[in-house]
C-alpha cells in the first residue's frame, strides 16, 4: 500500500504563487510516475502534471505550461508542485496520486490517491 499526504494549499491572490508538497510512504519505491490532479466545483478530475521518478522527466497540461513545474526528491519521496502566475480558473481541490510505471493523463489508471488540498486563486 502506498500513502499520499499532500500540504501547501491555500489563498492566494491572481498572479501569486504557491508550492504543493506530496509525500508518499510505504512500499519501497521504484518505476512510478507521480502526479497531479485537480477537480473544481461542478467539473471533473483533470490531469495537471506528472513525473517520472526513474528519470525525471515532466508531463504538463497545456493549460498550466509555463506558469507550473513538478519536481520531485526522491531521498524524501516527495513530490511538489510549485504554481506561478495562478488565476482564478486554477481555483481547485488539487490532488497528488501515485502509479506504477510510465506517465498517464488519466484518472482511472492511478493507483493511490491523497486526501487533497484546496487552492483557492482570488481576482
Amino acid at each position: 500500500q502506498v500513502q499520499l499526504v499532500e500540504s501547501g494549499g491555500g489563498l492566494v491572490q491572481a498572479g501569486g504563487s504557491l508550492r504543493l508538497s506530496c509525500a508518499a510512504s510505504g512500499r519501497t519505491f521504484t518505476n512510478y510516475c507521480m502526479g497531479w490532479f485537480r477537480q473544481a466545483p461542478g467539473k471533473e478530475r483533470e490531469f495537471v502534471a506528472a513525473i517520472k521518478w526513474s528519470n525525471d522527466s515532466t508531463d504538463l497540461a497545456s493549460s498550466v505550461k509555463g506558469r507550473f513545474t513538478i519536481s520531485g526528491d526522491n531521498a524524501k519521496n516527495t513530490v511538489y508542485l510549485q504554481m506561478n502566475s495562478l488565476k482564478s480558473e486554477d481555483t481547485a481541490v488539487y490532488y497528488c496520486a501515485f502509479r506504477w510505471g510510465a506517465f498517464s493523463r488519466s484518472v482511472s489508471r492511478y493507483d493511490a490517491w491523497g486526501q487533497g488540498t484546496q487552492v483557492t486563486v482570488s481576482s
